[in-house]
């Protein structure tokens, strides 16, 4: 394949155009529903995302879980939990769970719209904001890649990213787990510490005892992970229809 050589000319068309296509979603919805309208607000969070974020869905995830159940209110955890199963199980890649966020969102703050095409117009905004930006920096710094893996320093920096990316991973599965396992979660502020404390007469007992036991599954008989995916889905799907 043909080397492209970098240059301030070709960056700044890869910005002209790739950023054109990022902004002009925003600046329609926020002239057409409003700055402060939901539509305006999930293409910002999500444009915003895009930038600040990297590590892979998982660590994406920690940081959404966040914004949108605690911070803006658009879904409860339970239905984060809910998106997070539907991704798991389904083909595509799982950050498209975000998807699910975008749809939710606006599906319940419409604007006047019919709340279904509410849905899918930010279910829509919310994949563009998502993955346009790859492309941004996908074709700005692809002449750059070589240069920058022969660079020790830089590889040094990633190299601690990707523990720090591990606990932010950790954080989540944390999060996921409380909120699964006890139908209440409250928050302990302490100066600058902030976490999440499980409400501990709320225990889901069936909830816990399915944890373990895939836990034992996975780590203990290595059945496998679709197989456990396969079986509790069904567990859980029966124990749900039970009166």
């Amino acid at each position: 394949m043909p080397q492209v050589d970098p240059s301030w000319r070709r960056a700044m068309g890869v910005v002209v155009v790739w950023g054109s296509l990022w902004a002009l979603p925003w600046l329609a919805v926020g002239l057409d529903f409003g700055w402060g309208s939901t539509f305006a607000q999930v293409y910002a969070f999500f444009s915003q995302m895009a930038v600040v974020t990297f590590g892979g869905a998982y660590a994406v995830l920690a940081y959404v879980a966040q914004e949108a159940v605690v911070t803006f209110g658009w879904l409860q955890p339970g239905e984060m939990i809910d998106g997070l199963a539907l991704a798991e199980t389904t083909p595509g890649p799982l950050v498209l769970v975000l998807t699910f966020v975008g749809f939710l969102a606006p599906y319940r703050d419409s604007a006047g719209l019919d709340p279904l095409w509410a849905g899918f117009l930010g279910a829509a905004l919310t994949t563009w904001a998502t993955f346009v930006s790859c492309f941004l920096w996908i074709f700005l710094g692809a002449p750059y890649i070589e240069r920058l893996r022969s660079n020790k320093a830089l590889s040094g920096a990633l190299a601690a990213i990707t523990a720090a990316v591990v606990g932010v991973i950790l954080n989540l599965a944390i999060w996921f787990g409380l909120h699964v396992v006890f139908k209440e979660v409250g928050r302990l502020v302490w100066g600058p510490l902030n976490v999440a404390v499980p409400v501990f007469h709320t225990i889901d007992w069936l909830a816990l005892v399915l944890c373990v036991l895939a836990a034992i599954l996975v780590f203990r008989t290595r059945i496998g992970m679709l197989w456990t995916l396969a079986l509790f889905g069904a567990i859980g799907l029966g124990t749900g229809l039970l009166p």
